[in-house]
């Protein structure tokens, strides 16, 4: 029996619509790429976009130095094979010129310092966009989100003070030193995300599958097995158990969940059924009840 696709339809002429307005709108546009499932749908919905022509702006990756290896290694695979122009920053660079400090203890995590480094690159690029794979279901302050999402020049994001978006009408005008952070697939859900990339054939990361890894438990979550990266105790057990990832970013604060799901027909099924949000996975969200808005507001993506 054919698979019914059809609501994906709508969302990917919306989100190829988006990506040509930025084209059209603004001067110096990036594609920020983090080498997970969402940012690898927005490739290929701009391959779309502009075919047969090649991507005509950069991919840009903020780089914790703590990622899974399995992204990092899809990452270069992804743009030499498509061959696009990649732009790479560390967030290990903010550390060595003393910009941010690396935080210690128990939940030690990069990737809030990732703020310090993305927002040096937008200023020595001089980009004017910053198209990202966020979507309004991740989690309730990305909810508060405009498609063109205007930050100052400082980077900040002002939730009270947003644009109104009528219809398809997207308003790209700002002003000097300020810049536009675009989010293409904000209306679209995980499910609608891996049953495009279903559809599509997309291939992902590895770690998106079930697959054996050493972890350990803490506070109901599963950990990564990574020592030096991730904080673990010694009265922490290390297991090898069969797990998958929902969402990848920063190591030290990316939990797994047990799963048998290794293909992509099989996530589809699994998220179908799902009554938690992937970002339920992420730890660094946990901080308080409002730790995604206020990084947001700080300049976090």
């Amino acid at each position: 029996m054919e698979k019914n696709t059809s609501h994906i339809n709508p969302l990917e002429n919306e989100a190829i619509y988006i990506i040509r307005e930025v084209a059209a709108q603004f001067e110096k546009p990036v594609l920020l790429f983090s080498g997970g499932k969402d940012s690898i749908t927005l490739v290929r919905l701009a391959q779309k976009a502009f075919y047969p022509a090649k991507i005509p702006f950069p991919l840009m990756h903020i780089d914790t130095g703590h990622n899974f290896p399995e992204t990092i290694e899809f990452r270069d695979r992804l743009v030499k094979e498509l061959d696009l122009e990649l732009i790479v920053r560390n967030v290990q660079d903010s550390i060595d010129e003393g910009k941010v400090k690396e935080e210690s203890g128990k939940y030690a995590s990069r990737n809030a310092l990732q703020t310090t480094t993305l927002l040096d690159a937008i200023a020595e690029f001089k980009f004017d966009a910053c198209i990202g794979g966020a979507r309004r279901d991740e989690e309730k302050a990305r909810a508060k989100e405009r498609i063109f999402s205007v930050r100052d020049d400082f980077g900040q994001w002002d939730e009270k003070n947003q644009r109104p978006e009528l219809f398809d009408m997207l308003n790209g005008q700002i002003e000097l030193g300020q810049n536009v952070r675009v989010f293409p697939i904000s209306n679209w859900t995980e499910l609608d995300v891996w049953s495009y990339i279903e559809k599509e054939d997309i291939e992902i990361p590895s770690i998106y599958f079930a697959h054996k890894r050493q972890i350990f438990l803490r506070d109901g979550l599963i950990w990564s097995v990574k020592d030096g990266i991730v904080y673990r105790d010694e009265s922490e057990e290390i297991l090898e158990k069969v797990v998958r990832f929902r969402t990848v970013g920063d190591m030290s604060c990316t939990a797994a969940v047990f799963s048998e799901a290794s293909d992509v027909a099989t996530v589809v099924k699994e998220i179908r059924v799902s009554t938690i949000s992937e970002r339920g996975a992420r730890i660094d969200d946990k901080r308080s009840e409002a730790a995604m808005e206020k990084r947001k507001q700080q300049g976090y993506f």
